[in-house]
């Protein structure tokens, strides 16, 4: 393609009739599902069946159709594999380098979604899908393993930049249920009163009332994400940072 092109005047758009024949690819989509079930964080696999790679997970992704795009298709294939839909997604990076498949030229984009696994209307294992804690994740197939770094810093990222950890817990919930929620994806330990000032400096939950219940000790606060609040602080120029 490349001397076809050289041969002439350097316009692409009036030589686009040699793709087809010269530079076959498929474009392909990945999820990283991770999922959160207020005690770890874990990532959805299938069981792979292609050689080299037999018996090793891989991650959850499909074809491109002809008539969808990438937004489009990454909603069929969470769809499918978890039952629902309006989950949190982010594209992260395409994939692209020459032999990254056993099948030649495929091109992959990569998203990230979240999902609260309690929530999800279809059995994983019906589709032949296992949840995986990320601190269990060892080989995976194809390049499978630098996706997978690439979302989980990526998440990790925006998770501390936007307020999107709020989706994976209840609408009601307790200051140390949102605290563990970011030591688990982050993997660190936080210092429970600078972070509870932090989030009082953010100025977007809201306080109820009542409290937690059928609980051992006492029972905590019950707060709420206030998202009017916060996309209107957002555009005075607030900056979330936990």
């Amino acid at each position: 393609m490349g001397d076809v092109l050289a041969e002439q005047d350097g316009n692409i758009n009036i030589h686009m009739s040699h793709l087809n024949e010269t530079i076959p690819f498929i474009l392909s989509l990945d999820c990283v599902i991770f999922g959160y079930d207020e005690e770890s964080l874990k990532i959805l696999l299938l069981e792979c069946l292609m050689p080299p790679f037999e018996g090793l997970p891989s991650l959850v992704g499909d074809l491109v159709k002809p008539d969808e795009n990438f937004q489009q298709s990454a909603n069929r294939i969470l769809k499918k594999r978890t039952g629902l839909s309006d989950l949190y997604m982010e594209q992260v990076a395409t994939f692209s380098e020459v032999n990254r498949h056993p099948l030649g030229r495929i091109v992959s984009t990569a998203y990230y979604s979240l999902v609260k696994v309690d929530e999800m209307n279809v059995d994983p294992s019906l589709n032949g899908a296992f949840w995986l804690d990320v601190n269990d994740i060892g080989d995976l197939a194809f390049d499978h393993n630098q996706i997978f770094e690439v979302c989980y810093e990526r998440l990790k990222r925006t998770l501390r930049e936007k307020p999107i950890g709020f989706s994976l817990l209840p609408e009601r919930f307790t200051l140390k249920q949102l605290q563990a929620l970011y030591e688990v994806i982050l993997g660190i330990k936080l210092d429970k009163r600078n972070f509870r000032r932090k989030l009082r400096s953010l100025e977007i939950l809201i306080e109820h009332e009542e409290s937690e219940t059928d609980v051992a000790h006492r029972p905590a606060k019950l707060y709420s994400f206030n998202k009017e609040l916060y996309y209107a602080r957002r555009s005075e120029g607030l900056n979330f940072d936990l």
